[in-house]
């Protein structure tokens, strides 16, 4: 029998990043094994030393920006993820739920809710929930102590095991998360926004032959070959010093007719004030051979101006794919 296709995703267990391997390849069965990483760069080794055939990693969020993490691996700048590239992206609605350790006694309303929330003098959840939930956090709990954990879900394990039956402290996370470790949801939809949403990439060891055809493993199908649209994802560095070189780079994409949907930097480390671009952009569909020679043209011409450039992978249109 097959070995079972290896999934990693960036955990703990609970995490939405769990959700989100959940979703795209299903639960655990004969076919496919999920395991949590305990860091970014734990998934990117994963991949990279052949040790899980996919990574599911979160990229950016439509309320609170990119993923600096995950762009900084992305970057190598030590060149230890030579082999990784994005071969797929999951997007998912992300709602946040104030959690308590579970009381005693049955659920409080919505209004009796309100009255705990002025018990609660500490909060703990992941960096990047705080800036989806200012809303909320501004209306209830100005001033209350916040404190940066791993992720969401050990958040919500931090608060189910205290022994605060007075609810002193409470998590933001996911309704999946208290689940999972036995915690309560005081209330659902803290979130800012209700299109609050997270793109998570789908990543894979190009040189690994077990994890080639991804689109037929995931738990969505494309519409159809013609209306999907494509993305590429390349990472370019320039001469800083030459005027013009950014817009030299970024003109070679206008020559292809390529539509810009995202751009990052980071600093390349090589010396201040250098960095790492990261153009993603978007492109009509075309057979897998085109496609490589369609990003090895761009990246010849790329090769003239810049001072290194990589391609990152090429992948469906997450929103292009159904369930």
């Amino acid at each position: 029998m097959k070995d079972p296709l290896r999934v990693t995703f960036l955990g703990p267990a609970a995490s939405f990043s769990h959700q989100a391997a959940l979703s795209s390849f299903g639960s655990e069965s004969t076919d496919i094994t999920l395991f949590p990483s305990i860091s970014f760069a734990d998934a990117f080794s994963a991949i990279q030393d052949n040790n899980a055939d996919f990574a599911v990693i979160p990229f950016e969020n439509s309320t609170n920006g990119s993923v600096v993490q995950t762009l900084d691996l992305l970057a190598d700048r030590q060149g230890l993820n030579k082999n990784i590239t994005v071969c797929g992206e999951y997007f998912l609605t992300v709602e946040h739920c104030l959690i308590v350790r579970r009381p005693s006694t049955t659920a409080t309303s919505d209004h009796g809710s309100e009255d705990v929330f002025q018990s609660i003098t500490k909060l703990y959840t992941h960096p990047q929930a705080w800036g989806q939930c200012e809303r909320f956090l501004g209306r209830y709990f100005k001033g209350i102590e916040r404190q940066d954990v791993s992720s969401t879900s050990k958040a919500a394990e931090i608060v189910s095991k205290n022994d605060d039956h007075n609810h002193h402290e409470a998590a933001i996370a996911s309704s999946l998360a208290a689940e999972y470790h036995g915690a309560f949801v005081l209330q659902r939809h803290i979130e800012d926004r209700a299109d609050n949403t997270t793109r998570f990439l789908i990543l894979r060891n190009e040189a690994s032959e077990r994890s080639s055809g991804v689109t037929s493993l995931l738990k969505t199908t494309t519409k159809t070959t013609r209306t999907a649209k494509k993305k590429t994802l390349i990472s370019f560095m320039i001469e800083h010093s030459a005027p013009g070189a950014l817009a030299d780079a970024l003109s070679v994409f206008k020559k292809h007719s390529l539509n810009l949907t995202s751009i990052n930097s980071r600093p390349s480390l090589v010396r201040p004030w250098q960095y790492i671009f990261f153009v993603e952009c978007e492109h009509a569909p075309t057979p897998t051979a085109e496609d490589e020679k369609f990003t090895s043209d761009i990246l010849k011409e790329l090769g003239t101006i810049c001072l290194s450039c990589r391609d990152l992978g090429t992948w469906v249109d997450g929103r292009d794919l159904v369930t």
